[in-house]
């Protein structure tokens, strides 16, 4: 059999994978934006088929049901913002404690400007206890926050963030850089803030960092790198 041959017939199975591919990217897209309005209970698959552009069967086809959509959803925001997290901190690991920390808030702030759903999602299922809340905590939120509690407490020690439960400092920190962008149609309205200007986002990163991680690394300490990992 000719080459030509073998790339003929692979080629409708390549198409096929394609839009296959292209199909359930629309879905998570439209499940995201319709989750992050409306929480799981207020949402229909319905209602995600027509934003996606796709017949509803589609939907079965690719996640089996609607709890299976929900996570696929929730696993393609919190992997996009952990890998994004991870590469600030690879990036500045030569960086003195209080830098690298200072560049995760701002890979923070702007990942929650362009995934605004990873504070929405979380405040719709936070609202009450369900097995998706619990599956968030296990799957994404613990393994990310235990590791961020541990360069809060290495802050504190080093007298650059203040005393106090490293977990809730850091969930001050979390709910200031993500939370605050989720309110921003609000904000515009009763505040004259615009989080869609790149100098307010900066700026957002900036008070953050002045009003939490007050104090600076000693010298001795930023001279050794790596003393955050």
């Amino acid at each position: 059999m000719s080459e030509e041959t073998v790339l003929s017939q692979a080629a409708p199975g390549r198409k096929q994978q394609q839009r296959s591919i292209v199909t359930q990217q629309k879905l998570l897209d439209a499940a995201i934006e319709a989750f992050s309005e409306n929480g799981f209970k207020g949402t229909s698959t319905r209602d995600i088929a027509e934003r996606a552009g796709v017949h509803h069967p589609l939907i079965t086809y690719h996640f089996k049901n609607k709890d299976q959509l929900w996570r696929a959803a929730a696993d393609h925001i919190f992997i996009a913002f952990s890998h994004s997290l991870a590469k600030s901190l690879e990036e500045n690991r030569d960086m003195c404690p209080k830098k690298r920390m200072s560049a995760m808030i701002f890979a923070y702030v702007n990942y929650a400007k362009s995934q605004p759903a990873l504070h929405k999602v979380m405040v719709q299922e936070a609202s009450y206890p369900s097995p998706r809340l619990e599956w968030l905590i296990e799957k994404h939120l613990k393994p990310l926050f235990q590791v961020t509690f541990g360069m809060i407490e290495k802050l504190q020690q080093l007298g650059v963030a203040p005393p106090g439960n490293p977990a809730l400092l850091f969930n001050m920190i979390r709910l200031s850089s993500g939370g605050l962008l989720a309110l921003g149609n609000e904000l515009a309205g009763s505040s004259g803030i615009d989080i869609e200007n790149p100098e307010t986002l900066s700026e957002i990163a900036d008070m953050i960092i002045r009003v939490f991680l007050p104090g600076e690394v000693p010298a001795a300490s930023a001279a050794q790198k790596g003393a955050a990992a």
